[in-house]
């Protein structure tokens, strides 16, 4: 409930005690946004209250109003349309709003570290390849709502798993051993990340290839696959490097590095960073000696081939392998192990949540009720912010045959685009080349973040460049620009921000100005909403709509032409103050604001 409906709540009561003697439940009075079509600040939906006062509800609801507009001092006007009583608020009370913003730091923001911690898991790469287009939206999302929970006022941990061993790391390990040639990046040119990557790309290649000789020799599809000389090789060195190998554990460790050098750059242009590093190579141990616990508690359970599993049918789930017959750990051994160290080393965590997208919501239904049954209670605790896909006109993606979109590609190809319309518009003349690139950047990668968070988290979406960086419509370079417009005013007017805090006079308020005061004023409820549901599109929905309304504002109020000097400072805090949610809501999404567009 947001502070007027709190101002009128207890006069609503009033108004049906008094006017019919009946006394209400909390639950049925109920508020909401009044629709843009009718007149007012806020809407009372009058049908739940009808069935404790037998009258109709357009009757009702003009009895309350009629008794709000007497009694209530907020409340100027009202109408009815049909169970909704619509109502005006006066202008003092935005104006004391207006007030009370101006005098806040960080208006719309709470106090730091005022909630309890909250750990924010994303990225979480497999060092076997670089990362891609569904990479990015997993780190901005994560990002972003751990920023978002910072504004809250939650202290935040932001980790990532790094997925540095398992069979997929040795089949590209296998591929460069196999190839020969002893590649390095500095050889090659590459970025580590990217030249793992085409080792990986290339250990497919010839296991299918390997797979339809055994086929076309009589084996059974199921036979190649298992018996496929290169996967037999990689799974050997699996089991060399969970032994201990020195020679296989050498080279994991140099490919390894390639690629955490090149995930460094990628991060870096992506403007996000972690608290805490974990690596399953180290965390899968940790979850080996869990399960040998379990075991021996009865949780756990080995079948005739000795491999461990734990039976969840009655959870309504299946049953759940969680060690592999030769004793080698599987992928959610290494995840109950990383769970139960997190635990450990932040015990005042009071919510984790894995940021991964939605194929494997099954994989932590299972992993969380596993938690439960090793007798962690913090797993009720433990949530899976679950992301659709990603996909691309041509349709999804896939690592192992080399149809990604590279981020790094992506990023440098959105930084040319905005580059191309900039030079188009020559809004950027008189900068130097350094602060041209910057702003390139700032416009770009502004483009791309917006595009893939604006949209509900949970649904799967198609990511199209062009649309992304139109300067026009619902995208992160128009809230960009409009957010430069009110630099530029304030440039203009010479403007000191916490100069003439406090409004002079009687500034009797224009449409524009009110519609704007009320939407900075509900910066608060964004963010609240926002930080409950884990969804920044609340906050992207809230910038878009803030600066549509600065946009109509800035068209139909004079600001620097303006005489009356009341009204124009009036209307230069309104500005400054607009632009200043404009850059703190952007900032949740990870998006930075340029200076000139």
């Amino acid at each position: 409930m947001n502070n007027i409906n709190q101002i009128l709540f207890p006069y609503v009561v009033q108004a049906v005690s008094q006017t019919f003697s009946v006394e209400l439940t909390e639950q049925s009075i109920q508020f909401q946004d009044t629709r843009k079509e009718f007149e007012g600040d806020t809407t009372l939906v009058v049908f739940p209250i009808t069935k404790f006062v037998k009258q109709g509800p357009e009757q009702l609801a003009n009895a309350i109003g009629e008794y709000l507009v007497q009694h209530c001092p907020v409340v100027k006007q009202y109408n009815v349309v049909k169970g909704f009583l619509n109502l005006v608020i006066e202008d003092t009370y935005w104006l004391d709003a207006f007030q009370t913003m101006l005098k806040e730091e960080h208006w719309g923001r709470e106090a730091e570290n005022s909630r309890p911690r909250i750990m924010v898991e994303y990225s979480s790469p497999n060092t076997n390849k670089p990362l891609h287009l569904g990479h990015l939206r997993n780190n901005f999302l994560g990002y972003s709502v751990a920023e978002i929970l910072k504004a809250a006022g939650h202290k935040v941990t932001k980790v990532q798993i790094i997925n540095d061993r398992g069979i997929h790391i040795c089949k590209s390990m296998y591929a460069w051993q196999a190839s020969g040639k002893n590649d390095t990046p500095e050889s090659t040119g590459l970025k580590g990340d990217k030249l793992v990557g085409q080792y990986y790309v290339a250990f497919d290649q010839q296991y299918k290839a390997e797979i339809a000789d055994l086929i076309q020799g009589g084996m059974s599809k199921e036979d190649a696959e298992n018996n496929a000389p290169s996967m037999l090789a990689a799974q050997d060195m699996l089991r060399k490097w969970e032994n201990g190998d020195e020679a296989v554990t050498s080279l994991w460790k140099m490919m390894n590095q390639w690629v955490y050098t090149g995930f460094e750059v990628t991060y870096r242009n992506m403007g996000v960073d972690f608290d805490k590093l974990y690596f399953e190579s180290e965390t899968y141990l940790k979850g080996k000696e869990e399960v040998e616990k379990g075991l021996s508690k009865g949780v756990f359970f080995k079948k005739d081939d000795g491999s461990t599993w734990i039976d969840l049918t009655n959870e309504g789930l299946d049953e759940k392998a969680v060690l592999r017959k030769d004793g080698t750990a599987m992928y959610i051994t290494q995840d109950i192990g990383t769970a139960i160290l997190r635990f450990e080393d932040f015990p005042d965590t009071a919510a984790q949540i894995y940021t991964v997208g939605n194929e494997q919501e099954y994989h932590f239904k299972v992993l969380f009720k596993i938690l439960a049954k090793l007798g962690w209670s913090q797993s009720d605790a433990c949530h899976h912010l679950s992301y659709g896909m990603v996909e691309l006109p041509e349709g999804k993606m896939k690592s192992r045959e080399g149809t990604v979109v590279d981020a790094d590609d992506l990023m440098e190809s959105m930084k040319d685009e905005s580059r191309l319309m900039a030079e188009e518009q020559g809004k950027l003349d008189g900068l130097t080349t350094e602060e041209k690139d910057l702003t390139y950047h700032k416009i770009g990668m502004a483009a791309l973040k917006y595009f893939l968070m604006r949209v509900d988290p949970k649904k799967n979406m198609m990511f199209n460049p062009q649309e992304s960086i139109d300067f026009n419509g619902n995208t992160g370079p128009f809230i960009q620009y409009g957010y430069v417009r009110t630099q530029a005013i304030l440039r203009k007017a010479n403007w000191i921000t916490g100069v003439d805090l406090v409004i002079n006079g009687e500034v009797e308020m224009v449409g524009e100005e009110r519609n704007l005061i009320k939407l900075l004023f509900a910066y608060p409820q964004f963010l609240s909403e926002s930080a409950k549901k884990y969804d920044p599109s609340v906050m992207a929905a809230f910038a878009y709509e803030l600066t549509k309304t600065f946009n109509v504002f800035y068209q139909h109020c004079n600001i620097l032409r303006e005489e009356n000097v009341d009204i124009k400072t009036f209307r230069l805090n309104l500005t400054s103050l607009t632009g200043q949610c404009i850059q703190s809501s952007m900032s949740l999404l990870g998006i930075q604001m340029p200076e000139k567009m």
